[in-house]
């Protein structure tokens, strides 16, 4: 199978590392094209795959085609590859935050198949968290494309209306943690460690502790009860967290994400 990229930012490599580390396809099966040939030609050069002049001649030559662009231009890329999108009706799948099926097929003006894909960047370690949805004509389609974003991660069918939460907890999320592990390995430093052990030891707790969360049936929370022991030194510490705005902060956090995503 080709696989054409309309864009190749972070969140397009991303898929692309996460892809060809699954060895779900070899670099000559990726026809990428981008806004500026100046990143997206060494791009494609460096890991082998083939760069497109156009938006049009990705179409042509890929069996499906990502659309990995800001929102903004993702209209006028509809408009350039119409004619190639009229004799070759690829499946297409939108990274394009904010940008519902609906809005997509108008851009279109063709009945194509069309997912609306939102994953994190975490796809580019095949460890993932991707939300799609799909209009009625992608129905044939959609079993292959979510075998193979499964290869990246978790997958998640799911209303589009909840896309904007999706982008909060999953989307947005990495950088929260990020910020958290970079929390801790700083409180580290306060207290004589240097910062790389620090923000290694940090990092591997964050790591296993989600991997506790995903491979038992305990809530988070019945989790934290089983480490904290009355009257010890980790409940003194969640109480202070608490006491110092920890979860309304994450709240607040997750509210700001959605209120500008729905924007």
């Amino acid at each position: 199978m080709k696989l054409g990229f309309i864009g190749a930012g972070n969140m397009a490599q991303a898929i692309i590392s996460g892809l060809l580390k699954a060895k779900v396809l070899a670099p000559a099966d990726l026809i990428i094209h981008g806004g500026h040939p100046a990143n997206y030609e060494p791009y494609a050069a460096s890991i082998g795959a083939a760069a497109a002049a156009s938006n049009a001649a990705v179409v042509e030559a890929a069996d499906w085609v990502v659309l990995a662009v800001d929102p903004a231009v993702g209209q006028p890329v509809f408009a350039e590859a119409h004619d190639a999108l009229k004799q070759k009706p690829v499946p297409v799948l939108s990274l394009l935050t904010g940008v519902d099926l609906k809005t997509l097929a108008t851009w279109a003006t063709l009945p194509i198949p069309l997912v609306r894909v939102m994953p994190n960047l975490n796809v580019a370690l095949n460890a993932g968290m991707t939300a799609y949805a799909a209009n009625t004509a992608a129905a044939a389609v959609l079993p292959d494309v979510v075998a193979l974003l499964d290869r990246l991660g978790e997958t998640i069918a799911l209303p589009e209306k909840d896309f904007s939460t999706f982008v909060a907890l999953a989307g947005s999320s990495p950088a929260f943690v990020y910020m958290f592990i970079d929390a801790l390995s700083r409180a580290g430093v306060k207290y004589g460690l240097t910062k790389q052990a620090a923000t290694q030891i940090a990092a591997q707790a964050v790591a296993g502790s989600a991997q506790m969360v995903l491979n038992r049936k305990d809530s988070p929370m019945d989790l934290a009860d089983k480490v904290a022991s009355p009257g010890g030194t980790t409940v003194a510490g969640m109480l202070a967290m608490e006491a110092a705005g920890f979860m309304p902060a994450v709240v607040a956090g997750v509210d700001a994400t959605i209120a500008k995503d729905r924007q």
